[in-house]
């Protein structure tokens, strides 16, 4: 950068007119000058933090990730937390939340990136935003999804069509409010005259139940889906649906991450390493499974870490990169 003082010729007439001021002038023009200064120094270092993707007196660098309380968003959001915060220096912020306020959140700015856009589920949601929210170049699910209304191999059931004539009463559900819980009801149970009753529930509830029913071979009907830790600890098949009730929500999705525009360029870290997080169905599960034994996500993602370092390894070379780059 140039020498911005002035040449010494004209700071010494600038110093003599001062002198020719009286005392309580001169303070009052070099608090001033000093003043100016502290504010012009004051923006600089807010321009400098903002740009940067730093945040408070801290100096760390932030990231906050919207997330929905759906298993594969818990288990890839709190691998990504441990990741940044633990290898790359962030302080991540974590916020629960409904669906549509997530996607509202990441067009505002208020998130900066969520994990598990369901596509073309939620390409509605993904539109509504006019173009606040850029998708990922790729989906971070490598393997197909199912979703569907399942029942454990031991049951003889191969299609809806022969509800009835198993010993099932009742369609164990999850959230109300859930699509595929609406089809059901509305069309599901009407379509094929059955007489199990579709019961609202929770997810934790509805795995509990699956739980306590497969441990003593009785007959339930649950809604099953994949990436999930279920389909390691259970074996079930999705029954038949011949007469076309549930398609379009239960065809395979892809998996992909959404982030608030600018992302990339304000934090390029941070969108290299959103970018680069690839999981089969198997890895997901895993990480699944260890959060549901731990009790805790951050925990259950750092013993899964210990036996999968090579996974994750690449990600973090690409969000070193494009910090260097």
């Amino acid at each position: 950068m140039k020498n911005s003082r002035p040449p010494r010729k004209l700071r010494n007439r600038h110093e003599r007119r001062a002198s020719a001021r009286p005392a309580f002038a001169r303070l009052a023009f070099d608090f001033s000058a000093f003043a100016c200064s502290v504010v012009v120094f004051v923006c600089f270092l807010v321009f400098f933090a903002v740009s940067c993707g730093y945040v408070g007196a801290s100096g760390e660098k932030r990231l906050t990730i919207g997330y929905i309380g759906w298993t594969e968003n818990i288990a890839n959001s709190a691998l990504i937390e441990v990741l940044a915060e633990e290898e790359l220096g962030y302080d991540v912020e974590l916020e629960l939340a409904d669906l549509q306020p997530i996607f509202e959140g990441v067009s505002s700015g208020e998130y900066d990136a969520f994990l598990d856009v369901w596509l073309p589920a939620h390409q509605a949601l993904m539109d509504e935003t006019d173009g606040g929210v850029v998708l990922s170049e790729e989906p971070w699910y490598l393997d197909e999804t199912e979703f569907g209304i399942a029942v454990p191999d031991y049951m003889d059931v191969r299609s809806l069509e022969d509800l009835n004539e198993s010993e099932a009463t009742m369609i164990t559900g999850i959230e109300p409010g859930t699509v595929l819980m609406e089809r059901i009801n509305d069309t599901v149970i009407p379509e094929y005259d059955l007489d199990l009753v579709l019961v609202e529930s929770s997810t934790p509830a509805m795995l509990a139940e699956l739980e306590r029913a497969y441990a003593r071979k009785e007959p339930i009907v649950f809604l099953g889906w994949s990436p999930h830790w279920m389909n390691l600890r259970y074996e079930f098949h999705y029954l038949e649906d011949p007469k076309g009730t549930t398609r379009g929500i239960t065809d395979p999705a892809r998996l992909h991450s959404a982030y608030r525009t600018g992302l990339e360029d304000d934090d390029p870290m941070a969108y290299a390493l959103l970018e680069a997080m690839k999981l089969n169905e198997d890895q997901v599960a895993e990480i699944e499974l260890e959060i549901v034994e731990a009790g805790d996500p951050k925990e259950g993602v750092r013993l899964w870490l210990e036996d999968n370092r090579d996974v994750v390894e690449p990600w973090l070379d690409a969000a070193r990169a494009a910090e260097g780059g």
